[in-house]
């Protein structure tokens, strides 16, 4: 036996990035735990980086292609794989169109330092518009807003947590994510000391999440009722005369009119619609206006709903409106060392509405149609139908709405292609699975995740373990599929080229920051707190915050429905609300035993009034339905849940046959998605509307 050895490097499993020391001797991993050297992190993992050596080990893993036939899968060579995709995809594209081919990206993507390189030009490769990802069903409110509001989808304000005196989280539970679109690992630390302070934490949230429980005041809200608040919050601002430009103020035109506009939407008038008495809503604003710097965030619960684009251009707004945008501890842009804003130039076009989904009319925005769309572009036949295929690294069934009928167009498909490596709820409907390496197997750069960080760092993780002979990454697999459906010899690039590239091309490469220093860095590098910059790095036509675009004007009219014509569904009187769990991210880490053991995490929290009204006691099980589905939960009786609302994990319901995930079947749980409607959608963005779907509840 060889020595023990330490690796460093950056989990790369959720949006923390959190660094953490791994021990292994020879080819096995002896323990992972936080690298207290790591200038970001200090220390701090959470349970999911154990699932780093739980992918690695996993027996049922898959480590060479497979191909299903008639009686059963079967074990190919790479260079057969590779033959038949891309017969397969070029003779469909030849006889159907180039559009007949749709691709969908999973989370991991976003994770994944080949493939946040290489996706661009394989998709190129493939000629289809047909794009859709996970982004529809999470974050495409925040990239509208950026892009309308500021220029650029990817110039996304981030609460600057470690400076500021209030924080106000709409919808989010950071201590539970570890931060969403807020990259802060070691999140609970950096809001406690908050409050050491002297400064105060309010969530509003249907459920008292964990991080309400530390926060220092919740207030319940309605599902789905997010922006009917943020008006009222704008309209106090406004009514007290206490509107903060500060040194934005030259690039901040329309005040009076949006005061026009939030003067329909006093406390009075919002209260009973969203929950809150009026005056709680008047001493909140009251008292973040107080601060000497406050920020308000809002998040999967004000995005994954029916009015998640106005909730995220209105959180822009009050955080500009009350002087806490791109100011310390307020809302702040990061500076990352890998710039994906690098080469952006202003007054570039837009994308969004470019193009309009074949079906549904749904817009298209960065490359890609709402998600929500994609059964349909599939089952419904006429020129543009999607008639093969590929998901990479996601698992859309369990993830997307309306999962089940998502499933059921991939059986009619001509052709399917899964990069994963697991035959799950989605792969078992390919063809062909092509397996990458994975984890430890890969180089790892956060590009994405340091865009969206409360601190300006910068760390390269090398490969712990060298792949087996017959293995492949992700991007070796896209360059080798786009060569042979374009002909086109594969070039010699890798991440590493392009990486070192970008840093020295990047805003600190004049202070050395390249691939060479990074490595003699495994630790990673501190590049400072986030600092003033939107003057800078605003990229709208005349370098200004656009604070009332048109597309946002429009959909008022929508929103003002919700106060002139309640919507009450006798039918499906409950409200459904996901929920985020420590040791599961999405629907990729449930094969990891450590993750999964212990008592079942998927049950449905109802409130005890509602329970006591329907005769519900805690472990029953019950049927909830919606218009569009049916699932069978075990029931949990609590008092964080609202009346009314009813709440359960997403991510789950790896019940089904002919998959390969048996740690996962020992908890299976099931899918929220099973109950979601495709048709419920945020008509501004086109994001899955998943939080607020109407349900009934029935004892099983």
């Amino acid at each position: 036996m060889s020595e023990v050895k330490t690796h460093y490097r950056n989990c790369n499993i959720c949006e923390a990035m959190c660094g953490v020391e791994i021990k292994y001797q020879d080819k096995q991993i002896l323990s992972i735990k936080g690298d207290k050297q790591d200038p970001f992190s200090k220390g701090h993992m959470c349970p999911k980086a154990l699932a780093l050596q739980d992918f690695y080990e996993d027996k049922e893993r898959l480590r060479t292609p497979i191909r299903r036939t008639a009686t059963g899968w079967e074990d190919i060579s790479w260079e057969a794989a590779f033959d038949e995709i891309a017969a397969k995809f070029t003779g469909i594209q030849s006889q159907y169109g180039k559009n007949a081919l749709g691709v969908y990206l999973g989370n991991p993507n976003a994770h994944n330092l080949g493939n946040a390189m290489f996706l661009k030009p394989f998709m190129k490769s493939l000629g289809t518009i047909n794009r859709f990802s996970s982004a529809s069903t999470d974050q495409m409110p925040h990239h509208v807003a950026s892009n309308y509001m500021l220029g650029n989808g990817m110039l996304i304000p981030v609460p600057d947590i470690d400076r500021t005196d209030f924080m106000l989280i709409i919808g989010g539970n950071p201590v539970v994510s570890n931060g969403s679109m807020m990259t802060a690992p070691g999140v609970l630390g950096r809001m406690k000391a908050i409050q050491q302070r002297g400064g105060k934490i309010v969530v509003v949230d249907p459920r008292r999440t964990r991080t309400a429980k530390i926060a220092n005041q919740h207030l319940f809200i309605r599902p789905e009722k997010d922006a009917l608040l943020l008006m009222a919050m704008i309209h106090c601002v406004f009514e007290s005369k206490q509107v903060k430009l500060r040194h934005l103020a030259p690039l901040v035109d329309d005040i009076e009119l949006l005061e026009q506009i939030t003067s329909a939407y006093s406390p009075e008038i919002v209260a009973e619609h969203v929950g809150i008495k009026s005056q709680e809503i008047r001493t909140l604003v009251a008292e973040m206006l107080a601060a000497d710097s406050a920020v308000c965030y809002s998040r999967m619960g004000a995005s994954t709903q029916s009015f998640g684009g106005l909730c995220q251009w209105l959180t822009n707004i009050f955080n500009i409106v009350t002087g806490n945008f791109d100011r310390q501890g307020g809302a702040m842009f990061p500076q990352p060392a890998f710039d994906l804003l690098r080469g952006h130039q202003r007054g570039q076009p837009t994308s969004f509405g470019r193009y309009t989904s074949r079906v549904n009319n749904m817009p298209f925005f960065n490359g890609e149609f709402p998600v929500a769309t994609l059964a349909d572009e599939i089952n419904t036949a006429g020129e543009g139908q999607i008639k093969a295929m590929i998901t990479i690294a996601g698992n859309p069934v369990l993830s997307t709405p309306s999962g089940h009928k998502l499933a059921e167009a991939f059986d009619q498909l001509d052709y399917m292609v899964s990069v994963d490596i697991y035959l799950n709820e989605t792969t078992k409907h390919a063809n062909i699975i092509l397996p990458a390496t994975t984890g430890v197997e890969n180089s790892h750069y956060d590009i994405f995740f340091n865009s969206f960080s409360v601190r300006n760092t910068v760390k390269y993780s090398p490969a712990l373990f060298e792949p087996e002979q017959n293995q492949r990454s992700d991007w070796q697999i896209l360059k080798e599929l786009s060569s042979r459906i374009t002909g086109r010899p594969t070039d010699n690039y890798t991440p590493e080229m392009v990486l070192d590239m970008e840093l020295k091309s990047g805003p600190y490469g004049r202070q050395g920051i390249d691939l060479q220093r990074l490595k003699d860095n495994p630790h990673g590098l501190d590049l400072g707190p986030l600092q003033p910059c939107l003057t800078e790095r605003i990229l709208t036509q005349d370098g200004k915050i656009n604070l009332l675009p048109e597309l946002y004007l429009s959909d008022l009219p929508r929103l003002s429905e919700v106060i002139e014509k309640p919507a009450k569904n006798e039918s499906f009187p409950f409200d459904l609300i996901g929920r985020r769990l420590a040791k599961s991210h999405n629907t990729w880490t449930q094969n990891s035993e450590r993750l999964v053991k212990g008592r079942n995490p998927c049950t449905l929290e109802v409130h005890p009034n509602d329970a006591k009204a329907l005769g519900i006691q805690k472990g029953q099980w019950l049927t909830v339905s919606s218009a569009v589905g049916e699932i069978q939960i075990e029931a949990e009786v609590t008092d964080d849940i609202q009346q009314g609302v009813v709440c359960m994990p997403q991510g789950w319901g790896h019940n089904q046959k002919d998959t390969k995930m048996s740690v996962a079947a020992t908890q299976p749980g099931v899918s929220i998605n099973d109950l979601t409607d495709a048709s419920r959608v945020d008509k501004l963005t086109g994001n899955a509307a998943l939080n607020g779907t109407p349900v009934a509840i029935n004892v099983a």
